[in-house]
């Protein structure tokens, strides 16, 4: 009977239960994030505005909701991989995580105020003011990264 009670307390207090990585979550969050990766590098080379408009017209007629869907689908794909199921949702993976969201929004919209409307960069030149969207939205991935954080 001491060997049960024994048993059972010592899983208590032998820290958190150990989380088993999902495979199917982090696969889809990995294909989230290349999808949406993928979306946008194929409405900016073949279906954008400065394309002549005769490849892939229903991606055209969209237009600026192209974005939202590609960095939409980026930032569920990464919002859904801080679960602890995923490997960037536990141990360092969410420092990691945390860290690069916060460094990318940063970078991003720094980047567009250095280029300004000067350089023609291709996914900047396109949204203009909606670099700061984008860029804070990486930072709000940040913070969901940052409420896992032990």
């Amino acid at each position: 009977m001491s060997d049960s009670r024994t048993s059972r307390s010592s899983s208590r207090l032998g820290g958190p239960p150990a989380v088993r990585t999902s495979v199917v979550r982090t696969g889809v969050c990995a294909l989230l994030v290349l999808v949406g990766i993928a979306w946008l590098v194929v409405y900016v080379v073949a279906a954008g505005p400065d394309s002549t408009g005769t490849k892939l017209t229903w991606m055209g007629d969209l237009a600026k909701w192209n974005y939202l869907i590609g960095f939409g689908l980026i930032f569920v794909g990464l919002g859904l991989a801080a679960h602890p199921s995923t490997p960037l949702g536990r141990g360092r993976g969410v420092v990691v995580g945390m860290l690069g969201c916060f460094l990318l929004g940063l970078i991003w919209i720094v980047v567009y105020y250095v280029t300004g409307q000067t350089v023609t960069v291709p996914l900047l030149t396109d949204l203009s003011q909606y670099n700061l969207v984008v860029g804070i939205g990486f930072m709000a991935v940040g913070f969901v990264y940052a409420t896992h954080w032990e």
